[in-house]
């Protein structure tokens, strides 16, 4: 799959900078047939970096969102910076 069909958008809100500071996590809307191991290859292949954990969720209004934990020798704060977040 093309990782800029997989990775949709970054979600901002002020919890998920809070996660970027606070856990090195960054928060993605992601395709809703995407499964983790493609979220983790398109997202290690757009940004360089390597991915420790994802954690995925359909909320209410049927997007999927994931949680994508970075391994500890990256940082959230260096990907948010890149995509306009902080």
């Amino acid at each position: 799959m093309d990782p800029f069909k997989v990775l949709l958008y970054p979600l901002v809100t002020e919890k998920t900078v809070g996660m970027i500071e606070r856990e090195n996590k960054i928060v993605f809307i992601v395709d809703r047939k995407a499964n983790k191991k493609e979220i983790k290859e398109a997202f290690e292949k757009l940004f360089g970096v390597k991915v420790e954990k994802i954690n995925t969720l359909i909320t209410r209004d049927g997007r999927k969102k994931a949680y994508i934990k970075l391994r500890k020798d990256f940082k959230a704060s260096d990907v948010a910076v890149k995509l306009g977040i902080l």
